[in-house]
């Protein structure tokens, strides 16, 4: 299957929180767009793998997901090294996405960081031809994302662009909070940082912050580590 679009976030929710507007916009627009989770989240406080995973999978279908992957690296332990480069290199080569969105260079989370960096070496690995991997027996062809963008967590950073998501933005509220073992202190265990109800209410404030600097509702802001050029100056909002 070909995507547009690839997503590469640490723990099921991650995409939801940071892109989840703009996964919406893309498949609404009839775009293929997957999410390749790294880890189950098996270390979070509340809920359980297999609860999260039923989570993912409602949140993946309300956002229109044409795939949904698990890598099933350790939780916390993942780690920047050739075995799991070469893990993500086989989902960029089999897929062949146009755009990669990858968890924020910085965070509070050090999954995210790590995760951020690890995604960066494997897109560009992958379009490498003496690197070589297979998918059940067939060996893949390079391919190299032609951009790549980190979308912003928990920690405030300034996006070198937003995109308008106004349209969009009740379902990517409605897809992360289909995790309801994570940002309810109604579900089991004790209250944590993305329970707690202001967790949320950040969220939404930052959606609305990013969307007003653009002069809409609301934006999601991402970063990228090239020059963005456009054709004609009415391409700018």
């Amino acid at each position: 299957m070909k995507l547009d679009i690839l997503v590469f976030s640490a723990h099921p929710d991650d995409a939801e929180l940071g892109c989840g507007g703009t996964i919406v916009q893309a498949t609404a627009g009839g775009q293929q767009v997957g999410v390749a989770d790294l880890t189950a989240g098996e270390l979070s406080t509340k809920g359980t793998v297999e609860l999260r995973a039923q989570e993912a999978a409602r949140a993946s279908e309300i956002m229109g997901l044409a795939v949904r992957e698990n890598m099933g690296f350790r939780d916390g332990f993942f780690t920047n090294d050739e075995q799991h480069q070469k893990a993500l290199i086989q989902v960029i080569r089999s897929y062949q996405p146009d755009i990669v969105l990858a968890a924020a260079p910085l965070d509070r989370h050090p999954d995210h960081a790590r995760a951020s960096q690890l995604i960066v070496d494997a897109c560009f690995f992958s379009g490498l031809l003496k690197i070589q991997t297979e998918v059940d027996d067939n060996v893949q062809q390079p391919w190299r994302p032609k951009a790549l963008y980190h979308f912003i967590q928990s920690i405030y950073l300034k996006p070198d662009f937003i995109v308008d998501v106004s349209h969009h933005w009740s379902r990517k509220m409605k897809a992360i909070k289909a995790y309801k073992s994570q940002f309810s202190n109604d579900s089991p265990g004790p209250e944590t940082y993305i329970s707690n109800p202001h967790f949320l209410k950040m969220v939404e404030a930052r959606g609305v912050e990013f969307g007003h600097s653009i002069g809409t509702i609301y934006g999601e802001g991402f970063l990228t580590d090239r020059n963005l050029g456009v054709k004609d100056l009415f391409d700018l909002l």
